[in-house]
């Protein structure tokens, strides 16, 4: 997993991932000037330290995000138990 700190979780995302991260990021490091606290900045670079481990299998990242688009749109997707999942992994 990539270290919880903006230049290694921004090089382990996605070309279209990137922009996302630094709005998002820009974002939160403004608001912890205004406020002094860093809690927001530090819950940001754990969220995105997650997506950049997912990221690290392309292929299967994109499936995933397309899954959820498919999700959100409200269209029906094939899903599984998680216990049959971890069967079908041998987990």
């Amino acid at each position: 997993m990539p270290a919880a700190s903006p230049n290694p979780i921004r090089a382990a995302l996605l070309p279209e991932e990137a922009g996302d991260f630094d709005r998002e990021y820009r974002q939160a490091m403004n608001e912890a000037v205004e406020t002094l606290e860093l809690t927001g900045v530090l819950a940001l670079l754990r969220r995105w330290q997650r997506v950049a481990w997912s990221s690290r299998d392309e292929r299967a990242h994109r499936r995933m995000l397309e899954r959820a688009e498919q999700l959100s749109a409200g269209e029906t997707v094939a899903t599984e138990p998680w216990p049959v999942t971890r069967a079908r992994l041998g987990r």
